[in-house]
């Protein structure tokens, strides 16, 4: 059953595999910017080579102009959890921690993705704290990949399964509010995906679906303030935070995880959908 207030875009296997074609774009432009942060970095600069390596790729920055953002990444240092606008002002220092958020739209396809990397040596529990979100982010694709197969799930299934992993692991703060979302011929479509919440609830999953899914931890509460640019979501307290992302494709047999090189194949193994004529990396 097809939730009929959400205006939710179904594609088709081969709409996916475009997808994918973009996905592979984005997941060398992190990888790209994931090696150049080092202290002495500006945010600004990391902008700059984003920007230059999707269009050398052929593609377009999904972030830049979109409702007026001036940049094509955002990349949100210590206790700026999302949205924060890159500046020359901002230099990365040792120790700090950044999560870097880019899109790159493909021949009008899209692709969303996140990492959160630490800068020279970071606090053991911060390296945790990311370790943490990475195995909830992947533990919600998991759980929509099996979803899939079966037929029986919704889309909370995801949300539950990321939240449980999180309190499992620790006592973190869970970013309210703020989450995933649908993904395809726009960045940001129906449905939310929230990081949290009780399973069995929202449409089902099924084949042709698009999700990004990101987690938003905490070190201390979840509370956030947005800041005066209109973008830039804080940590009430000034408690570190951290955020990753992917975007993932649904196929009747499993998913495909766009923005992976791999395709998820590592941490999701014979999960990962055998549909012909999907390139992996």
């Amino acid at each position: 059953m097809r939730t009929p207030d959400l205006q939710i875009e179904y594609k088709t296997p081969e709409q996916l595999g475009r997808m994918r074609e973009a996905g592979l774009v984005l997941a060398g432009v992190l990888a790209r910017l994931a090696k150049a942060v080092a202290p002495g970095v500006s945010t600004a600069d990391l902008d700059a080579l984003a920007e230059a390596t999707i269009r050398e790729a052929g593609a377009v920055p999904s972030f830049k102009g979109y409702h007026g953002f001036p940049a094509s990444i955002c990349s949100s240092v210590n206790d700026q959890i999302v949205h924060a606008i890159p500046s020359r002002r901002q230099v990365l220092r040792d120790g700090d921690v950044i999560s870097i958020d880019c899109g790159a739209i493909l021949d009008g396809w899209h692709a969303d993705a996140a990492v959160t990397v630490g800068v020279g040596e970071i606090e053991p529990r911060v390296r945790r704290m990311i370790e943490v979100a990475e195995d909830a982010m992947w533990a919600g694709i998991a759980t929509g990949a099996r979803a899939v197969r079966t037929g029986q799930g919704r889309l909370t299934d995801i949300s539950h399964a990321v939240e449980r992993t999180i309190r499992k692991a620790g006592r973190y703060g869970i970013v309210r509010g703020y989450g995933g979302h649908g993904i395809g011929t726009a960045m940001h479509q129906d449905p939310h995906v929230l990081n949290y919440g009780r399973p069995g609830k929202g449409p089902r999953l099924v084949p042709g679906l698009a999700l990004a899914i990101e987690p938003m931890l905490t070190l201390g509460s979840a509370d956030t303030a947005e800041l005066a640019d209109g973008w830039t979501v804080v940590t009430r307290d000034g408690s570190t935070a951290v955020h990753v992302e992917h975007t993932v494709a649904f196929f009747p047999d499993g998913v495909l995880v766009t923005t992976a090189a791999d395709g998820g194949r590592e941490r999701l193994g014979d999960l990962v959908t055998s549909a012909a004529g999907v390139r992996s990396g």
